[in-house]
């Protein structure tokens, strides 16, 4: 029995340090950053931003790779299905919490093939619509959309994705169905918003604010329960008649199951790097959102709140009856 013991340890002193071995010659090639939708969304943004300041840290390139659909799932099924190596990693917002209930059967399991790497930023959606719409202001808006109903079309960047969420919660609320336009990602959805084709989009903050700023959309409410320094002439959703409507969105960043701990702590320090620079926080508050505080980055942290947002999604999402049918 003595002997076993003494095989087992050694064993397990063997792997602790191969691995140990193996992230301090890491990175040692460019590392894989997916992005579950579109070039030019406000996922992908984030990420390239991150990816910038993580390539310095790194002495690596961290290459971006969109790989858009079905709410944000194929992008986490790649992830899911990768060598636990660091070498792919995976930028992800609130979806991905909300698609474990969302999908009937998913190619991976939430909790349990993703491995959380830290917290990024969080901030609210902003409710936007087409620039010649036909309302002065929220109360206005939000009369007209329940007059119309399925009359007015909403775009949204695919079933699951933040925009989604949001649409679905404010056809919700305002009791209502609308007719809806999904497209792979807000990049191609806020392209037929400006260009008129669409009537409405709820949009993070990140990309919605250079566009409401540039006078091509117009912007009536932000999901927060504060108004956002950046637009502050924009009223909360409370302020504008919805009390009971909140939605925060966040970022955080994955790798695959099985990563060696030492690997994930050095991917959790450089992206403590990047979320520290001066920078990096400047480009996120124009945007409109903040960096989470030092304290709540751990992997630890990402992963409690990850929970938290698969059950809140889950129950959501049971009593509305909504599922993407896959």
């Amino acid at each position: 029995m003595k002997k076993l013991i003494t095989v087992a340890l050694a064993a397990a002193s063997v792997a602790f340090s191969a691995g140990v071995a193996a992230a301090q010659g890491y990175p040692s090639r460019p590392i894989t950053m997916i992005v579950p939708f579109a070039a030019g969304g406000p996922s992908d943004a984030i990420a390239r931003l991150l990816a910038q300041s993580m390539s310095n840290t790194f002495k690596q390139q961290v290459v971006i790779e969109n790989v858009a659909g079905a709410g944000g799932t194929t992008g986490a099924a790649r992830l899911a299905k990768a060598e636990g190596d660091g070498y792919t990693l995976l930028i992800h917002h609130v979806a991905l919490a909300a698609g474990a209930s969302l999908y009937k059967t998913l190619p991976y399991d939430t909790l349990q093939d993703i491995e959380e790497v830290g917290l990024i930023n969080y901030g609210p959606m902003v409710v936007t619509t087409r620039k010649d719409y036909p309302a002065s202001d929220a109360k206005a808006l939000f009369a007209k959309l329940k007059a119309d109903g399925n009359k007015t079309t909403a775009a949204h960047a695919g079933v699951g994705s933040n925009s989604h969420l949001c649409d679905l919660l404010l056809q919700q609320t305002l009791g209502v169905k609308f007719t809806e336009a999904a497209y792979r990602g807000t990049g191609p959805a806020m392209n037929d918003l400006m260009a008129g084709q669409v009537d409405l989009l709820c949009d993070q903050s990140t990309t919605a604010v250079p566009q409401i700023q540039g006078g091509t959309i117009k912007a009536f409410a932000v999901t927060s329960r504060e108004r956002l320094d950046v637009i502050k002439d924009v009223p909360t959703m409370a302020e504008a008649g919805l009390p009971n409507f909140e939605f925060v969105i966040w970022h955080g960043l994955y790798a695959p199951k099985g990563t060696p701990q030492a690997t994930v702590d050095a991917l959790n320090k450089a992206l403590q790097a990047a979320l520290d620079d001066a920078n990096v926080k400047a480009r996120f508050a124009d945007g409109g959102t903040q960096v989470f505080p030092a304290g709540e980055r751990s992997p630890q942290a990402h992963r409690a709140r990850l929970e938290k947002e698969v059950a809140t999604w889950r129950d959501v999402i049971g009593k509305a009856g909504v599922s993407a049918g896959n």
